[in-house]
Parts: C-alpha cells; sequence; structure tokens
C-alpha cells in the first residue's frame, strides 16, 4: 500500500512541476499565502510573485549545491537552493528547497524582520492548463519564453523597452526549448542561451545565445562564426570552458563525434582555435 501510495505521489508530483512556474502554498501560517517561483539552472534568473500581487520579487541565490553521490545507487540527483528575496536592496526573507528531478521537498520561507519560519508545499492547481510559458529575471530583464507550443521571445527591460525574436523551435512535437543561464563570453555577467534538438536523430543540440552587454544594459543575440574549417556548421552542445576561456562546440558526423573550439577577440567574434576527434574518448 505504502508503495502504491508513493507512486501515486510522484505522477502528482510529475505533473505539477511540469507546469511552469512552481506554485507553493504555505502550510502552518496563521493565514495562507500562496506564491509561483520561476528559477534557472542553478537557481538563476529567479523571483516570486505572491498570490494578489502584480509585483515580482527578485531572488539572489545564497547558495547551490549539486549533490550527484545518489546517482551511484541509481538515484536522481540532489538539488539544494537557497535565494534571498531582494526587497528595494535589503534581504527581506529567505527561500530554500531540495528538487530532485520531478520531485521537491524542504521547501520553506524564513521571514527576515523576525526569523519566522514557514513550511512550504507544492499547490493543486485546479482547471489550470499546462502553457509551457516560462519566465526569468536576470539584470533586472524579464525574460519570457515557451517550452513547448510557439518560438516567441520578449525581453522586457528595466527601463521600459521591450524586445522580442523567434527562437529555433523544434520539429519534433514531442521535443521541447530548454534554456541555460551561463557566462558564455566570460565578462562576469551570465548570458542567455536557448537549446533544441537537432533536426535529425537529437543526438545532440543546437544553440541561440544572447551575450547580455552590460554598457548597453540590453542582450545580443551573438553571431555565429566562420565555419569554413570547422567539424561542426553550428552552435551544437557549446560549453563555456572558463578555465581555458573557449567556447566549445560539439556534434555527430557519421560515426564520428567532433569538438572545435573558439575563441573572443577583441571585437566580441568568435574566432575559430582548432578541432579534435573525441570518438575514441566517447567510447
Amino acid at each position: 500500500m505504502k508503495k502504491l501510495f508513493l507512486f501515486l505521489a510522484i505522477i502528482l508530483y510529475t505533473f505539477v512541476l511540469n507546469a511552469q512556474p512552481l506554485t507553493l502554498k504555505s502550510v502552518d501560517a496563521d493565514k495562507e499565502f500562496r506564491l509561483k517561483l520561476y528559477y534557472g539552472n542553478a537557481g538563476k534568473g529567479a523571483f516570486v510573485q505572491y498570490e494578489g500581487k502584480k509585483g515580482i520579487i527578485p531572488l539572489r541565490v545564497k547558495s547551490y549545491v549539486l549533490d550527484t553521490l545518489q546517482a551511484r545507487n541509481n538515484q536522481p540527483d540532489r538539488h539544494y537552493f537557497v535565494w534571498e528575496e531582494m526587497v528595494n536592496g535589503k534581504v527581506h526573507g529567505t527561500y530554500q528547497l531540495l528538487q530532485m528531478n520531478h520531485l521537491i521537498a524542504d521547501a520553506s520561507y524564513i521571514r527576515e524582520q523576525d526569523r519566522r519560519h514557514f513550511l512550504l508545499d507544492l499547490a493543486e492547481i485546479h482547471n489550470e492548463k499546462e502553457d509551457g510559458n516560462d519566465q526569468y529575471l536576470l539584470h533586472g530583464a524579464l525574460i519570457s519564453f515557451n517550452h513547448f507550443y510557439n518560438s516567441n521571445l520578449l525581453i522586457e527591460y528595466p527601463d521600459g523597452k521591450k524586445m522580442t525574436a523567434e527562437l529555433p523551435f523544434p520539429d519534433n512535437p514531442e521535443a521541447a526549448q530548454q534554456s541555460i543561464i551561463e557566462d558564455y563570453n566570460f565578462d562576469g555577467y551570465d548570458d542567455l542561451a536557448f537549446t533544441i534538438p537537432d533536426a535529425g536523430m537529437g543526438v545532440y543540440h543546437r544553440f541561440t545565445i544572447y551575450l547580455y552587454n552590460p554598457k548597453k544594459k540590453r542582450f545580443e543575440k551573438l553571431k555565429e562564426p566562420d565555419y569554413s574549417r570547422s567539424d561542426c556548421s553550428c552552435l551544437c552542445d557549446v560549453d563555456a570552458n572558463k578555465e581555458k576561456k573557449l567556447l566549445q562546440t560539439g556534434c555527430r558526423g557519421g560515426a564520428s563525434w567532433h569538438q572545435d573550439s573558439y575563441r573572443f577577440d577583441k571585437n566580441g567574434m568568435l574566432q575559430w582555435i582548432g578541432k579534435r576527434d573525441l570518438s575514441e574518448e566517447i567510447e
């Protein structure tokens, strides 16, 4: 009976967490409150919106820990998040939670003014269709896009200006648009990437990258490099090698896996550095 209950609970949590954002509710407050929590990889780009409130509150990552030790026992990785709720530049409260695949546990909020601790739980969502919409708050800009149903990208800047663009979209209706927040040009400012499976077998992913320009306070689409000497004629499986300050791409051609390396020049353009065959390493 316990196994059946756990199985049903996993189904419920999977359904809720596939929808964006997380909807959480207090379970021990004098008066229940609800909120929506948005966040990207490693907890970046996070913010909350309280039910009944129009405004949003940015969350600053205080700590993020990825525990992969459980993978040895065929258990999911554990992601531990702690965020500081920032209001007018000051810490207003602290959120924390544990995520394991589609499971959420140990979610809580600590109110700074009196250090009161509130336990949080996933709220059941009635009559709300999963729409795939997702948002991040990055460098003060609100970024909106959809994982499943459309290719629209909207960026709303703090000064009121807006930017719209159309992202490449998966050919396979079962595939999803994914996103990554990372510093791709090694300038100390996080950038934004969107990825979709390649149009073939889906063995690697194509990237569309928007670099943040701190002087202009705008996101600008990264211009693709000259592929005349590259094995991979796309920004595929992009990895930011921080130690060497190289942007590395990977793809598969026939039975071989390839990697190309690029470096940013003084004008911010990608210049090809070299390539290598990864087939033997992967095998």
